[in-house]
């Protein structure tokens, strides 16, 4: 196996590592949002805490995305490549701060006594309203920028059909719009709008990490990419 396809298949097969933990971790954390004091029974603590090693796995792979694509990716545009691997970074760093705030209810709310003292109720709230904004600048917001980044390095370059990037270009601005307006409350997050709006970019995600692993990069597209990133030779007397 070529390189180019190494790269491809680590690349989209973390994509599609991404898919399969962030949907289950969002069923499962679900009702703690709503009310953190259902914490106190065990069945709940167990699944907030399946819920945390799935977004620690989500964090691994969505830097390991940007780290595999790197190489391919910088040769069309490496101020774009390098973009897309700090805003990864910057995502997983988000998608962490979540995971330490929903772990941290576990130690506020005891599984025995629920709600212990006056206090546990408001240092509750504020650590869901913690997490609500890294989940909203994070998965919420961070996969538009990464579609814009990524999507243009690939629509460009041709490493997959353009129909693909073309989604994620397209549906970049909407998730964006979304976003804005959770910030200003003009549209709840985790709501059938807020769906409509990050559905292309979601479709973009599994898209690309389908074709990544079972396709590779287009052979041709990384050859005019290899050929146009070789420097000349200077000839001398």
């Amino acid at each position: 196996m070529s390189h180019p396809r190494r790269l491809a298949l680590i690349a989209g097969l973390l994509y599609l590592a991404t898919v399969v933990t962030s949907i289950p971790a969002l069923a499962l954390k679900a009702p703690i949002l709503k009310d953190p004091a259902t914490l106190a029974s065990p069945t709940v603590r167990t699944a907030l805490l399946g819920a945390t090693l799935l977004e620690v796995v989500l964090a691994i792979s969505c830097i390991g995305t940007a780290v595999a694509l790197y190489p391919i990716a910088r040769r069309q545009s490496e101020i774009a490549a390098l973009g897309f691997v700090t805003s990864r970074v910057a995502e997983a760093g988000l998608v962490l701060l979540g995971v330490v705030a929903m772990a941290s209810l576990t130690t506020v709310i005891g599984g025995e006594t629920g709600t212990a003292s006056a206090a546990v109720p408001g240092a509750a709230s504020a650590l869901v309203a913690v997490h609500d904004w890294a989940f909203l600048l994070g998965p919420g917001l961070a996969p538009a920028v990464n579609a814009l980044l990524l999507g243009s390095v690939m629509y460009r370059s041709g490493l997959v059909p353009r129909i693909i990037p073309a989604v994620g270009l397209i549906g970049a601005p909407l998730l964006m719009a979304s976003a804005a307006g959770t910030v200003f409350g003009l549209v709840d997050q985790v709501s059938a709008l807020g769906g409509l709006a990050s559905l292309p970019v979601a479709l973009w995600e599994i898209s690309l990490g389908l074709w990544l692993t079972v396709k590779g990069f287009r052979p041709e597209a990384v050859a005019r990419l290899v050929d146009r990133s070789v420097e000349p030779v200077p000839v001398t007397a």
